[in-house]
């Protein structure tokens, strides 16, 4: 397994790469929460490739500070916050559908590609999921979706949702609205996990569930499989 930064455009917009082991393999764009493309999402995307993708992590908050990595203490988290009120989320959106269609043309992708993404991340999945029209989509705790489902309509891919039981930031209605605004739709899975808080993959954050991540991990490697 290899990885290094690469240009996704030619004015400064980058991302951190990993390739599998052997080189080669079908492509996700791995989106990150608001603290960056940091050590939990570089090693997010060197896991993927360990599973044999070909993953890029692109650096969203790029036209406010580049490559942004910061730790999960209370500086950092500030810090996370301000950048989060700050970027445009809807240039962060079109990013990740630059990031997609790179990633695609690139001649270590064997096939299609996916979006995925935590909190901040899973949003930005989602909504380039609708512009991008990757070949699937995984939202983990994806912040913001119930106030875009607008865009519902338009993501006809493969999609799944993972979603807290105990999430503060996403209540249970917000979750129930994004359920109904799937309902007529057979591309979508929702995976809830009872008794775990938002953030819960995150190895570097209190809310950190061991035993849920694991599973989540292992339930996105087999909706991955089938759709890529």
């Amino acid at each position: 397994m290899t990885a290094h930064w690469i240009d996704i455009t030619s004015d400064g917009f980058s991302g951190y790469l990993s390739l599998p082991p052997t080189g080669r393999g079908p492509g996700i764009v791995l989106i990150q929460e608001i603290w960056g493309v940091n050590e939990h999402i570089r090693a997010l995307a060197d896991q993927y490739a360990q599973d044999g993708y070909v993953v890029l992590a692109p650096d969203l908050f790029w036209q406010l500070e580049r490559r942004v990595d910061l730790a999960y203490d209370e500086a950092g988290s500030a810090r996370a916050r301000q950048l989060l009120q700050t970027v445009d989320s809807t240039q962060a959106a079109a990013d990740v559908a630059a990031a997609v269609d790179v990633l695609r043309a690139r001649p270590e992708v064997t096939g299609r590609v996916a979006t995925l993404g935590y909190c901040f991340g899973g949003q930005m999945a989602f909504r380039a999921a609708a512009l991008a029209q990757a070949d699937a989509a995984v939202c983990y705790y994806g912040g913001g979706i119930a106030a875009n489902l607008a865009l519902a309509p338009r993501i006809t891919m493969p999609i799944l949702f993972h979603h807290a039981g105990l999430d503060s930031l996403i209540p249970p209605d917000a979750v129930a609205a994004i359920k109904a605004a799937f309902a007529d739709q057979g591309n979508t899975v929702f995976l809830d996990y009872p008794g775990v808080g938002h953030g819960f993959n995150c190895w570097g954050r209190p809310s950190y569930a061991q035993k849920a991540a694991a599973l989540a991990h292992g339930l996105t490697l087999e909706f991955l499989s089938q759709h890529l």
